[in-house]
């Protein structure tokens, strides 16, 4: 590289960067934080890009999946400045594991980018919440996003307070930390929209005590807040349309099981609903009977219209019929490949599937498994 190039690109790093500069000591630059070029392409253009070679070593060192991250995030290896030596220090502190910390950093590796003052604001405010370091630790092993995803530790305050005043537990609020992080991420005047619309729609189904009916709503599906109250509002009148509920039945619906459908998109749920209503009137059943199965179990509207017509055939095929289906919907849950081994496994134990109570098709591993030992006693 020529002198003159090397002299521009110094002057313009060093000279252009005061205000960075007068942030951060000498000893915290070096001591704390790996500072390093990365691929900056000098003027000369046979001149390769300079290598993060620290950054590099120290994830390696770190046990980082560095392929894993660099497709994740690639932005973060042309990072200046990274801080991986304060973060990997600040989790021991707390008690997460080596192997957790390379977990976190390979998964979401824009973590590596946060100041120890933000992580320690950040830790300090989740547990206004969470109960323990370690509770802490087991979220960010399952979903390092919900912590790191924002650097906005106030707009965070805010919405901790805000969302308590509404009368939120910390259970509620756990659950959504756990669950829908990006609750926390929204500005606090979205989550004040969301709370003042279900209020408002609390109130007008007839529900004296809108803090609760907020609550109960939250409590049962944690992504709401998430969501544009338009598309919850038509969802609300999408329900309310389509069962023909009048307030009060509309009400125990959507603090109940239907919750859940609030946040789909309403184009989906209209497909999905219109799927099962053709299929099942194919099979012989009335529109009493179809509104019957979906309001016992709204869970079904959120399979796709494939999964939905290939599990019914699945088990039609093996002479359940129908109307076995619709009074215990929930064995929908199971996918096509375990109903056709448990069908499989309860014929050869000599069950009659056709007045069976096929429940059991959706049990738990471990609660059917016990079943079929029972039954191939008698059998």
């Amino acid at each position: 590289m020529a002198p003159g190039n090397l002299w521009h690109m110094r002057n313009n790093f060093l000279f252009g960067s005061r205000c960075w500069m007068t942030r951060f000591s000498a000893e915290n630059i070096f001591k704390s934080v790996s500072f390093r070029l990365f691929g900056v392409k000098c003027h000369n253009t046979d001149s390769e890009p300079l290598k993060n070679e620290d950054l590099l070593k120290n994830l390696l060192t770190m046990g980082v999946d560095i392929d894993m991250a660099r497709k994740r995030q690639p932005g973060v290896f042309h990072r200046m400045i990274t801080n991986e030596q304060d973060l990997k220090m600040f989790l021991l502190s707390k008690g997460a594991s080596k192997e957790v910390i390379a977990s976190i950093i390979s998964r979401y590796p824009r973590a590596i980018t946060r100041t120890p003052e933000n992580l320690s604001k950040r830790w300090d405010l989740w547990r206004k919440i969470v109960t323990s370091d370690l509770e802490i630790v087991n979220i960010l092993e399952r979903s390092p996003e919900s912590f790191f995803r924002s650097n906005n530790n106030l707009n965070l305050e805010n919405n901790i307070k805000f969302l308590y005043s509404v009368g939120l537990t910390r259970k509620c609020l756990c659950r959504l930390l756990t669950n829908a992080p990006r609750t926390f991420s929204n500005s606090l005047d979205l989550n004040k929209q969301m709370v003042e619309f279900l209020q408002a729609a609390g109130l007008s189904l007839g529900h004296n005590d809108p803090a609760d009916f907020v609550r109960k709503i939250i409590f049962k599906n944690p992504f709401i807040l998430i969501q544009s109250t338009k598309r919850v509002k038509a969802n609300i009148e999408f329900l309310r349309s389509t069962f023909n509920l009048n307030s009060e039945e509309l009400l125990v619906l959507i603090c109940g099981p239907g919750a859940e459908i609030l946040d789909l998109s309403n184009d989906y749920a209209r497909r999905s609903y219109a799927n099962i209503k053709e299929k099942l009137f194919s099979l012989g059943c009335t529109e009493e009977e179809v509104q019957k199965f979906v309001l016992s179990y709204p869970d079904v509207i959120f399979l796709a219209e494939k999964k939905f017509n290939d599990k019914i055939d699945c088990l039609m095929e093996e002479n359940i019929s129908i109307s076995q289906i619709i009074e215990n919907p929930r064995v929908l849950d199971s996918s096509i490949s375990t109903l056709k081994s448990r069908i499989k496994e309860l014929v050869n134990a000599g069950c009659n599937l056709s007045t069976l109570n096929i429940t059991l098709l959706s049990w738990s591993k471990k609660r059917y498994e016990a079943k079929l030992k029972k039954l191939s006693r008698f059998a």
